[in-house]
Order: C-alpha cells, then sequence, then structure tokens
C-alpha cells in the first residue's frame, strides 16, 4: 500500500512499467517522479528529493517516490517521464 509519510489514506493505483522497474534496478537507487514543465519526469533522488508528502512505492530494493501533486494524475508510470537530452543537461546515464 503506498501512503505519504504519516498519512493513513489510500491512493490511486500506480502501474509502473517493466522497463522502468529495470531502470530503477540497473541504477540502483531511488527515484522521484516530480512535476517539471514539460509534464511528470522521473529522476533519481540525488538530483530531485523526495518530500514528506510524496506516495512511497516499493521496486524491488528500491523506492519510488511519486509528489502528491502528480499522483492524482498518473496511471502508469513509463520510459516516456525519464529525461533523455543529448548534448547538455540530463541523460539516462545518471
Amino acid at each position: 500500500m503506498r501512503r505519504p509519510f504519516g498519512d493513513t489514506t489510500e491512493t490511486p493505483e500506480i502501474t509502473i512499467n517493466d522497463d522502468v522497474r529495470a531502470y530503477i534496478h540497473e541504477r540502483g537507487c531511488d527515484f522521484r517522479v516530480c512535476t517539471s514543465c514539460g509534464g511528470p519526469i522521473l529522476l533519481p533522488v540525488s538530483i530531485k528529493s523526495p518530500k514528506s508528502t510524496d506516495i512511497r512505492i516499493s521496486v524491488g530494493d528500491h523506492v519510488l517516490y511519486v509528489s502528491r501533486y502528480q499522483v492524482k494524475w498518473i496511471q502508469t508510470i513509463n520510459m516516456q517521464m525519464v529525461p533523455r537530452y543529448s548534448g547538455h543537461g540530463y541523460s539516462d546515464e545518471f
């Protein structure tokens, strides 16, 4: 069951695609789905720290945090949420 830290209310079901699960496992760290100007984005917690109001979802040995602002809009977490920029900025090599 996924809940914000200290919250006892239930949250909607969120599906995490297998390729996202593999991505998290390969990188060996926790991630967070947060808000960006382009929509929801999946970032390592080393770049975007989780907040106390985030929803926690276990993904194997790691945790995927979902912003409370995104949780009501997200049904599926997929690889489209992973930023991929060539040259400058983020890449898939976190």
